[in-house]
């Protein structure tokens, strides 16, 4: 079984850290691609891993990523 998740990749330094915010679990990569590969590796440890009562308790239903505009000064 699949599951679509959310992956929010950042620039940090010389690298990029990846981040599922429905899960709060995070990896990093030198590549936005490696980044984003090793956060699904980490998810996957994750779902293997931890009691169901942990997945449930960590897991968002809804995450929406947008941009919003603010006025600066």
């Amino acid at each position: 079984m699949n599951r679509s998740l959310t992956a929010i990749v950042e620039r940090e330094g010389d690298g990029y850290v990846a981040l599922c915010p429905e899960l709060d679990v995070v990896s990093q990569g030198y590549s936005v691609s490696e980044a984003r590969d090793n956060l699904a590796e980490a998810l996957e440890l994750f779902f293997e891993t931890a009691p169901q009562e942990e997945v449930e308790s960590r897991l968002r239903g809804e995450v929406y990523v947008t941009q919003i505009e603010v006025a600066l000064g």
